[in-house]
């Protein structure tokens, strides 16, 4: 019986999938197809906990949609991959492509040590896949608001059709997944593809059309939720995309560009692989970083949420508590850590990716540099977020620094965040603020300064 294996990465679902569509169609009408994951250590290893949990989860549903015949395996793809080809006879072997720059070196590698089998990358994560929008000349973008207009114009292809029936290849051994880690009572979304799908149906019927005032607002739920799922390919972005065509309006809009922005970065990771870990603008690979035990210490009170400035602390609550921080909330705590504490954004970026569920190497790390002024950002380094004014602007009521951080529940709203200011005084199990802003503002600018003028 033909057997066509189907492995899947970032795509744990089973509508909208192209690669289970190509592969469904190379097993013929007599053959079957076997779905498979890898437990890379490369990838498991750094992955951090919520991360693992919420893959294993996602993994779980998956199972008992292909009614248990996916099979689970641990080691070197450019290994495991082969041998299990061979030991089941696959026809062809089907993926959606990964654009990632791990990602790539290790498919090359796999296709290598097939040989003659065929190495079928279908589809991507994205509803462009990384490399296609590109200026008249054939060179990548790198600012966000022309590609944007690019990427529109290119357009994406419709959702691709749920196959009616699949007839999974059962019976080929697997092995067991790695224990569940121990979240200690971090509160993660439901997984898998029915999870997400209700998720963006529940945003979509109830929230979308607020979405472009309530994004910003982090005390309302007004944001989407479904990046994990996107993140795991729980969900596919042209499902939502379709979506957004009706009825369409500011708010959808607004959502687009979330769309968009996720797309751009992985174009720029594409095109520059080495900005995972270094500069997108080389210039600021001069700039300097505090270091040493007092930097140390500013970093453990921002990862803690002990810095003493409302919106910060709260942001970095929520992400031990929930494994996500709001958008606009990422952006305060990270222009603190890089700006006020005068910490290397790369430290930051390694934090998030530990912590976040939804931590994403291309959007995470490109957002960390647009906020460090090192990466795409058309006027970068001066924007200093100010977290008095941040959480004064967009958490007026203090309804989100209350959730997150108790010690400020009983401040009134017009001190609750400048705490200091109150005249009880900063309550008690609280910290005074760690640093002044306007005057580790007047630093940052003063070594930018430096950096620009070489």
């Amino acid at each position: 019986m033909p057997t066509a294996l189907l492995w899947f990465r970032r795509d744990l679902r089973l509508a909208d999938h192209p690669a289970l569509l190509d592969a469904r169609e190379a097993a013929g009408p007599e053959g079957a197809v076997l779905p498979l994951f890898v437990f890379d250590p490369r990838l498991w290893g750094p992955s951090g906990l919520p991360r693992r949990q919420f893959l294993l989860d996602s993994l779980a549903d998956l199972g008992d949609q292909v009614d248990g015949a996916l099979v689970l395996r641990h080691g070197d793809p450019a290994r495991v991959v082969p041998d299990l080809a061979r030991e089941v006879g696959a026809v062809s072997v089907h993926v959606s492509a990964d654009t990632g720059p791990y990602g790539r070196q290790r498919d090359a590698a796999v296709e290598r040590a097939l040989g003659e089998v065929p190495f079928v990358r279908t589809g991507s994560p994205y509803a462009v896949t990384p490399g296609r929008v590109t200026k008249e000349d054939g060179t990548p973008f790198r600012v966000f608001s022309p590609f944007a207009r690019a990427w529109r114009a290119h357009g994406w292809r419709a959702p691709a059709p749920r196959p009616r029936s699949v007839p999974w290849c059962t019976g080929v051994a697997s092995e067991d997944p790695p224990p569940a880690p121990d979240l200690g009572g971090v509160r993660l979304p439901p997984a898998g593809e029915a999870a997400a799908r209700a998720a963006w149906r529940r945003f979509r019927d109830e929230r979308l059309a607020g979405y472009r005032e309530s994004r910003n607002i982090p005390g309302t739920d007004g944001t989407s939720r479904v990046s994990a799922y996107l993140k795991y390919g729980c969900l596919h972005p042209r499902t939502l995309l379709a979506d957004l065509a009706d009825p369409g309006g500011d708010s959808a809009d607004s959502l687009r560009d979330e769309l968009a922005w996720r797309d751009f970065y992985a174009d720029v990771l594409w095109h520059r692989p080495e900005s995972a870990r270094e500069p997108l603008d080389q210039r600021m690979r001069a700039m300097t970083y505090d270091t040493g035990p007092d930097a140390d210490e500013r970093f453990t009170a921002w990862a803690q949420g002990r810095t003493g400035y409302p919106i910060v602390d709260a942001g970095m609550r929520q992400l031990l508590g929930e494994a996500y921080v709001h958008n606009r909330v990422r952006m305060v705590v990270a222009s603190f850590l890089v700006k006020d504490l005068h910490v290397d954004w790369r430290r930051g970026a390694r934090h998030f990716l530990q912590h976040l569920v939804d931590g994403d190497l291309a959007s995470n790390n490109h957002g960390w540099q647009w906020v460090a002024g090192t990466g795409t950002d058309a006027s970068p380094y001066h924007r200093v977020f100010n977290p008095i004014r941040q959480g004064k602007e967009f958490d007026p009521d203090g309804d989100y620094v209350r959730r997150w951080v108790p010690e400020l529940r009983d401040v009134p709203t017009r001190y609750v965040h400048e705490p200091w200011l109150a005249p009880d005084g900063v309550p008690a199990g609280y910290p005074r603020p760690i640093v002044d802003h306007a005057e580790e503002r007047r630093v940052a600018l003063e070594r930018y300064e430096r950096v620009r003028g070489r």
